[in-house]
C-alpha cells in the first residue's frame, strides 16, 4: 500500500502548508492526533492574517502593489490629521483662493513627514521574514509633485473658475504620477486609479497605527491631554474676546481670521476634513508602499504580420495626402477661397471643420500608439518600413493641425475670441507637439519617455496659459477686432480680464466694469478665498468707475 505523501511522518518542513484546525477542547491530545497549535492574538493594529498568513492578496494590482507590512506611524498619523485640519479650515470649496495653495503646502509636508520618520517596530513582535526593496523613485516624481502644487497655486493668481477647474483636474494625473509612476500608457493609466484604491487601504493601516498609539497611551495621559486642550481653549477664547473689545482692528482682523460658527459651516469643515483625510492617508499609503509598475511599462505587444498592419495604414495615408492636397489650396488661399466658394461662410467654413480635425489628430494619435506596439520591428525591412508609413502619417497630420489652427484664427478674427475657441486652439497646438515629439521617436523606433514628455508637455501648456491670463487675453483680442464687440460675454469674463479693458471707450468700459463690479460685490473673500486677480480688478475698479455712475445704453 502505498504510503500517504501527508502523513505526519512525511509532511514538508514547512508548515504552512495547510490550514490550521480547528482548536480542539481542553485536555490531553489523544494518540496519533494532530495537535492543533495555539492561537495568541496579533499585537495591536496588526491584522488576524499576520498570524494565520500570509495568504493571496485580493486587491486590485496586488502584484505590482503589496501594500505596507507596518500600521502607520505616529508621525504620519499625526501629519495626517493637521494637514487634514489644515484642509479643513482654510480650503474654499466654492471659489479659487489661495487657501488651496495653503492645502498644498500642507499635503505636501505631512507626506514628507510621513516618509522621513519611519515607524517604531512593535515590541515583542518578530522581524518579517521577507523584506522586499521598495522600486527606486525617478527623479521625475518630484518634478510631477512640484507640477500638482504649481497647478494648485494657479487659484492664488487667477480667479478664472474655468481656468482653475482644468488645473485641478490636471493636478490629479501629476499627483498620480508623482505618487505612483509609471512609463507607458497602461502603466499611467493603472497608476490614476491607485490613489483613490489607497485612499481606501488606508482606513485600516491608519486605523493600525492609531490601534498602536492607544494600546500604549494611559488613562492618566488622556486625561492630561484632554484638561491641557480644554485650558488651552478656554484662554485663547476668554483673552481673545478681551483684546477684541479692546481694539477695533484687532476684532476686525479677527473677524476675517475665524469665520462664523453655523450649522453650514461646522457640515463643510467635517466634509473637507473626513475627504482631505482619505486623499492624504492614501498617499502616505502609497508613499509608505509604492507600487512597481515596471511589470506594466512595456510597450510592445503580440505582433502582427507585415501585411496586416502596412496595408490599412498605407490607404490611410493616401487618404491622408487627398486631403492634405486640397488643404494646401485653403491655406494660401486664405480669405479669398472662403469668398469664392458658393454658399460659404467664415461659420461653417471655421466652425463646422475645427471640431472634425480635430478629431482626426486625436484619433490619429490613437493609431500610431497602436501601429507602434503591434507591427514588428525585428528585420531592418520592417524598421524601415514603420519608419516610412508613420513619419508620413504624423507629417500629414502635422498639416492637418496646421488646417485646423487656420481655420480657428480665421473664426476668431471675424467673429471674436472666446474661452472655449482659446482652449481649443491650445489642445490643438498641443496635439501638433505630440507628433512632433513621435516623429523625433521615430528616429530610434522605440521611445519609453514619450507618454512622460507628452503629459509634461501639456502640463507646461496650461501653466503657461495660466500665466498669460487667458481671459485678457480674451478681452484685449476682441477690443482690437471692435467689430461685433460683445460687451454682455466681456461682463461675464472673470475678474481677471479687468486690466484687459483699458482700451475700450470710457462709457463701454463703465458698463463692462460695472457688471464686474457688482458680481465682486456679491461673492467678498475672506483670507481664504483671497486672489490676486480678483484683488487687482477691485483696486482697478475703484480707481476707474466713479461710484455707480454707470450704464451700458
Amino acid at each position: 500500500m502505498p504510503e500517504n505523501p501527508r502523513s505526519p511522518e512525511k509532511r514538508p518542513a514547512d508548515p504552512t502548508w495547510f490550514q490550521a484546525p480547528t482548536p480542539a477542547a481542553a485536555g490531553p491530545a489523544k494518540a496519533g492526533v494532530l495537535a492543533a497549535p495555539p492561537r495568541t492574538p496579533p499585537p495591536p493594529g496588526w491584522p488576524r492574517s499576520a498570524v494565520q498568513g500570509p495568504w493571496q492578496s485580493i486587491s486590485p494590482w496586488a502584484r505590482q502593489w503589496p501594500g505596507a507590512g507596518r500600521p502607520a506611524g505616529a508621525a504620519t498619523l499625526a501629519a495626517v490629521v493637521a494637514a487634514a485640519v489644515i484642509a479643513a479650515i482654510s480650503l474654499p470649496l466654492d471659489r479659487a483662493g489661495v487657501g488651496w495653495l495653503v492645502t498644498a503646502v500642507a499635503g505636501t509636508v505631512a507626506l514628507i513627514v510621513s516618509t522621513t520618520v519611519p515607524a517604531r517596530p512593535l515590541p515583542n513582535t518578530p522581524e518579517p521574514l521577507v523584506k522586499r526593496p521598495g522600486p527606486r523613485l525617478r527623479p521625475d516624481r518630484y518634478g510631477w509633485a512640484a507640477a500638482t502644487v504649481a497647478l494648485l497655486a494657479v487659484g492664488t493668481f487667477r480667479s478664472a473658475g474655468w481656468l482653475f477647474a482644468l488645473c485641478l483636474v490636471v493636478a490629479t494625473l501629476t499627483g498620480a504620477l508623482a505618487l505612483a509612476g509609471g512609463g507607458s500608457m497602461r502603466a499611467i493609466a493603472a497608476g490614476y486609479t491607485m490613489p483613490s484604491l489607497a485612499a481606501f487601504r488606508s482606513v485600516r493601516w491608519l486605523g493600525g497605527g492609531a490601534a498602536r498609539l492607544r494600546g500604549r497611551a494611559e488613562a492618566a495621559a488622556n486625561v492630561r491631554v484632554a484638561a491641557t486642550i480644554a485650558v488651552s481653549v478656554a484662554l485663547l477664547v476668554v483673552f481673545g474676546a478681551l483684546f477684541a473689545s479692546a481694539d477695533a482692528a484687532f476684532s476686525d482682523a479677527i473677524s476675517h481670521l475665524a469665520p462664523a460658527v453655523s450649522a453650514p459651516t461646522v457640515v463643510r469643515w467635517i466634509f473637507v476634513f473626513v475627504v482631505a483625510g482619505l486623499a492624504l492617508g492614501g498617499a502616505a499609503f502609497l508613499r509608505a508602499a509604492p507600487p512597481d509598475l515596471t511589470s506594466l511599462d512595456g510597450t510592445e505587444g503580440r505582433k502582427v504580420a507585415r501585411f496586416e498592419w502596412a496595408v490599412p495604414l498605407g490607404l490611410l495615408v493616401l487618404l491622408f495626402a487627398g486631403f492634405v492636397a486640397v488643404q494646401l489650396a485653403v491655406l494660401f488661399g486664405g480669405n479669398r477661397h472662403v469668398l469664392e466658394t458658393d454658399g460659404l461662410t467664415y461659420a461653417q467654413y471655421a466652425r463646422g471643420g475645427f471640431w472634425q480635425l480635430s478629431f482626426v489628430t486625436g484619433l490619429t494619435l490613437v493609431v500610431l500608439a497602436g501601429a507602434a506596439r503591434w507591427a514588428p520591428r525585428e528585420k531592418p525591412a520592417d524598421r524601415l518600413l514603420l519608419r516610412i508609413v508613420l513619419g508620413t502619417l504624423a507629417g500629414l497630420t502635422l498639416i492637418i493641425v496646421g488646417s485646423a489652427l487656420h481655420r480657428m484664427n480665421l473664426y476668431a478674427d471675424t467673429y471674436g475670441l472666446t474661452r472655449l475657441r482659446l482652449l481649443v486652439a491650445c489642445c490643438e497646438a498641443w496635439f501638433g507637439l505630440v507628433l512632433l515629439l513621435v516623429l523625433g521617436a521615430g528616429l530610434r523606433i522605440r521611445a519609453p519617455w514619450l507618454p512622460r514628455v507628452a503629459i509634461a508637455a501639456g502640463v507646461l501648456a496650461l501653466l503657461g496659459l495660466a500665466a498669460a491670463n487667458p481671459d485678457r487675453l480674451i478681452a484685449e483680442h476682441n477690443i482690437r477686432q471692435d467689430h461685433n464687440l460683445d460687451l454682455v460675454y466681456l461682463g461675464e469674463l472673470s475678474p481677471d480680464a479687468v486690466p484687459g479693458l483699458a482700451g475700450l471707450d470710457p462709457a463701454r468700459r463703465g458698463c463692462v466694469l460695472g457688471h464686474l463690479d457688482l458680481a465682486l460685490r456679491d461673492s467678498p473673500d475672506d483670507w481664504r478665498g483671497w486672489n490676486l486677480g480678483r484683488e487687482q480688478a477691485r483696486k482697478i475698479i475703484a480707481r476707474d468707475l466713479s461710484g455707480s455712475n454707470w450704464s451700458c445704453a
